[in-house]
Formats: structure tokens, C-alpha cells, sequence
């Protein structure tokens, strides 16, 4: 059976976590939220036990517990990855939901979460640090990087590309080949069919840039 998880990160993210966790039968010893309302509460029948930096409950991480992280905003949590690799050497576990589907033939990173109803299908790569909402598709070939956040419902088609930090909103569809770069947005609703450059905000059927 797997270790106990401390999961940083008491608020959506982290009951999201928690909840996958359970569909496991994973115990979880506990949050970390740097919210000093939220300590000492409990959410869900779990503890919010001290802040991000508590040095008292991250030593136990590696060696009597496992550790997700589910801090909302992307530089938050790489802060807290780099943090966890450079002085505990140990990188997050996957969360990855009982009644989620994920191909024994994809290849996945470390600390990703794939909420219930996703789909990773065969031979498609996903990075590290990873959000795949509720029923989304992640198909054949497909690759998404380290950061990406793909939202429910969305469809990424088969050998499309998702760079590093990119967001794909809630039901989009990003069409075979294509590819989103690097920290580029692609609203919810919209079809990509066009290559979207790194940065850029897109969105509609099909997506267009968002002039600023």
C-alpha cells in the first residue's frame, strides 16, 4: 500500500487531490496551506496542520510520507517542487483518480493530478506537475509539458502538442498536430486548429488572438 500524502495546499486544488486520494484508499496525514485562516481547521475530515515551510511535517516527507502539491498558482507550486527536490530530495507523486483511464502504454511524470473521468490513451507523454481535469482527453501521441493545465472536458487530439505552462480551457479542443506554446491560454469552449504561439491568449471556433 502507498505512503501516507501530505498535500500542500488546503484549498480547491487540494480538496480535488484529497479526493483522489480517497478513491485510492491512500490515507492523507494531512494539509500544508500557508492560509493562516485555514490552519488548525479541518476540510473534509483532514487537518490543515501548519504552512508550506513547516520543516517539522516536510521531514517526514520521504521517509514515513509521500507528498503532493496543490497550491494554485503555477509559481507557487514550482517554487515548492524546486523546494522539495533541492532540500528533500524527493519529487510529488501522481494523483491519479480510480475512475480515471490512463493507458499502461502512456508515459507519465511526477506530480501529476488526472481527476476522475480523464482519459490518457496510448503512447501520449505527459510532463511533470501536471492538472488534467475531469474528463478530459489526452489522445494517442499527444504530448503535454511540464505545467500545462488542461481543463474539464477538453480534447487534446492525437500528436497535438501542449508546451510547458500552457492553459487549456474547459471543453476546448485542440485538433490533431497542433500545437499550443509555452505558457500560451486557449479559452474555454474553443478550437484550435492553427498553431498558437508561446504567450499568446486565444479563443473562439476556430481560435483567434486576443488583441490586448
Amino acid at each position: 500500500m502507498q505512503n501516507p500524502v501530505i498535500i500542500l495546499g488546503a484549498q480547491n486544488l487540494g480538496t480535488a487531490a484529497l479526493d483522489i486520494f480517497y478513491s485510492n484508499s491512500v490515507v492523507v496525514y494531512c494539509f500544508l496551506d500557508d492560509s493562516k485562516n485555514l490552519q488548525q481547521q479541518e476540510i473534509n475530515n483532514v487537518s490543515v496542520m501548519s504552512s508550506t515551510e513547516d520543516s517539522e511535517f516536510l521531514k517526514l516527507i520521504g521517509k514515513k510520507c509521500d507528498v503532493f502539491v496543490a497550491v494554485e498558482g503555477t509559481p507557487e507550486r514550482k517554487s515548492l517542487v524546486k523546494m522539495l527536490k533541492e532540500e528533500y530530495k524527493v519529487v510529488p507523486v501522481n494523483a491519479i483518480h480510480r475512475f480515471s483511464s490512463v493507458s499502461e502504454f502512456a508515459w507519465l511524470g511526477h506530480g501529476n493530478m488526472i481527476a476522475a473521468g480523464a482519459v490518457v490513451n496510448n503512447n501520449a507523454k505527459v510532463g511533470d506537475n501536471c492538472l488534467i481535469q475531469s474528463r478530459a482527453v489526452v489522445d494517442t501521441n499527444a504530448q503535454i509539458g511540464d505545467y500545462a493545465q488542461i481543463g474539464a472536458g477538453a480534447i487534446i487530439n492525437s500528436e497535438a502538442v501542449i508546451e510547458e505552462g500552457a492553459f487549456i480551457g474547459t471543453g476546448a479542443v485542440v485538433v490533431s498536430g497542433v500545437k499550443v506554446g509555452k505558457n500560451a491560454r486557449v479559452g474555454a469552449g474553443s478550437v484550435v486548429v492553427a498553431d498558437v504561439p508561446a504567450k499568446a491568449t486565444v479563443f473562439g471556433n476556430p481560435a483567434a488572438a486576443i488583441k490586448s
